[in-house]
């Protein structure tokens, strides 16, 4: 899945913060993978594009490893210039296994 953001759901506005937009879209990430029978475990790719890349990368990957545990998926984050609106700090693309049960 890809263009996973930090809305909040309930306001439908960007969250303040990058740990904040980055737990919102992980929750966004977690709930299609539970749509489609899956979960955060099956990720094998995960691609992330930053607005502060250097800046904000330590709260990112704190937040991150809060979702994304062991083992480890392939990571590639990407510093952009924007997003689909200004107030996005970052953009979640990951790829999962869901294995046919």
């Amino acid at each position: 899945m890809s263009g996973q953001v930090g809305i909040d759901p309930e306001t439908g506005l960007p969250a303040h913060g990058i740990e904040a937009q980055a737990r919102f879209a992980f929750r966004g990430v977690e709930a299609a993978l539970v749509a489609a029978g899956s979960s955060l475990g099956d990720i094998v790719e995960l691609m992330t594009f930053h607005t502060e890349l250097g800046r904000d990368s330590a709260g990112f990957s704190a937040v991150k490893d809060e979702f994304v545990g062991e083992p480890y998926p392939c990571w590639t984050a990407v510093g952009v210039s924007e997003l689909a609106r200004p107030e996005f700090l970052v953009e979640i693309r990951a790829v999962a296994f869901v294995n046919a049960r």
